[in-house]
């Protein structure tokens, strides 16, 4: 965990701390907690739902309630879910987005040095 994302480790405990109470309840009322694929199929439907709020955005698809609102909700609770799967996974989700943007940043440099006028 780097300096760097600290916001992403605070963010991550966070995260944590929420599913942590989630899954006090899956065991009181489903006697286990969700599995992987479970969480899995939760964050589907949020990233699928996130679809339809764009269109909402663009005037394109009708909803009740404010828009921003739930864009703002959905978003948050998208990056809620990557947390909770890394943690499932045992991936450090702070170094994992540290290395891939690091990765992603020299390779397009490079492209644009590469192409340049």
């Amino acid at each position: 965990m780097t300096a760097n994302n600290s916001g992403l480790v605070a963010a991550r405990d966070q995260a944590l701390a929420v599913r942590a109470l989630y899954e006090v309840l899956e065991e009181r009322f489903n006697g286990k907690t969700w599995s992987l694929h479970e969480l899995m199929i939760g964050f589907s439907n949020d990233v699928g739902y996130i679809g339809r709020l764009l269109l909402a955005n663009d005037g394109t698809w009708g909803i009740d309630g404010d828009v921003d609102a739930e864009l703002k909700h959905k978003l948050a609770e998208s990056m809620w879910w990557l947390f909770v799967l890394a943690d499932k996974l045992d991936i450090d989700l702070d170094e994992a987005f540290t290395t891939t943007m690091d990765t992603i940043r020299s390779g397009l440099e490079k492209t644009i040095e590469r192409t340049a006028p």
